[in-house]
């Protein structure tokens, strides 16, 4: 019935928001360390620390002994949930499951979610840095949430928001490639298929090796681009940061330090993003298949 096919389709939109999620937490908790190194080369403090980061990683020495990602990355759902609601509201206002509603489903999400998680993603940034300071003690991160209450109260927890914002650009962006060199590779193999009489619904490994690839392509392309907002939102964070706004650090960061600057750490950034992108683009596509079979 119809109500039955609304049940069922229900059902896996919210499987395959389950699988992303489990996707991006195994491949966070396999890129953590990468996460570090990529945070302090954003400091503005690089200079009096980039050594002990090359020591620590040639000694094969853990660069920040911060616990592995728990329910820290299970906050992630948050995305997931907003997306699939914003799907859902949007599919009865553009054509449903069009280009247009999985974008503004992408913003109205990554929106959401910055909202909601910024003062945590703060405090693990001040975390990040905070080991390269004080060596063997460092702080726990209820300390950091004090410390950064009574120094610059409630806002304080926000810094760095204005930035985060400006990354959805990012999202946007990947996706925009990603659909593209799918909807290409789709198309080759529809006629490859025509050509040898074969049913272009069925895949084998190729296929999602092709996803992955589309992946790995689109977020290298949407980080490139995007990736100065990286930087400001860490220097925004930074305690006792002399940045105060996004345009300001922008700015500021170019006219002091180059423009590369603005680059810095990026190549990190880079070898830990694409294997987790292409690990859960690849793992969704694969499980939406196996749920229409």
């Amino acid at each position: 019935s119809h109500n039955t096919r609304i049940v069922t389709h229900l059902t896996q939109g919210g499987q395959t928001d389950h699988v992303k999620a489990c996707g991006g937490t195994v491949g966070a908790i396999l890129t953590c360390p990468l996460e570090v190194v990529k945070t302090r080369l954003q400091s503005s403090h690089v200079t009096f620390y980039i050594s002990e980061v090359q020591l620590s990683t040639v000694n094969g020495a853990s660069v920040a002994r911060m616990a592995p990602p728990g329910p820290l990355h299970c906050l992630k759902a948050i995305y997931f949930a907003a997306y699939s609601t914003a799907k859902e509201k949007l599919n009865g206002v553009f054509e449903p499951d069009s280009t247009q509603v999985h974008m503004v489903s992408a913003g109205l999400a990554g929106f959401t979610a910055i909202t909601a998680t910024n003062p945590i993603w703060l405090i693990k940034t001040r975390l990040q840095l905070d080991a390269r300071n004080r060596g063997e003690r460092r702080m726990n991160a209820f300390e950091c949430m004090r410390r950064v209450y009574q120094t610059e109260g409630w806002r304080g927890f926000y810094r760095g928001m204005s930035a985060s914002y400006a990354g959805i650009s990012e999202t946007v962006i990947h996706f925009v490639i990603y659909e593209s060199i799918k909807r290409k590779l789709m198309e080759s193999k529809a006629q490859a298929s025509m050509d040898q009489d074969e049913d272009e619904s069925v895949k084998d490994a190729s296929d999602f090796v092709g996803m992955m690839l589309a992946a790995a392509t689109s977020k290298t392309c949407a980080t490139s681009i995007a990736y100065p907002h990286e930087v400001i939102r860490t220097r925004l964070r930074e305690e006792g940061s002399k940045y105060r706004s996004f345009f300001q650090t922008l700015l500021t960061v170019p006219k002091e330090e180059g423009y590369r600057a603005l680059y810095r750490g990026l190549t990190t950034h880079l070898v830990r993003q694409i294997p987790n992108t292409a690990i859960m683009m690849s793992t969704y596509e694969m499980v939406v298949y196996l749920l229409q079979r």
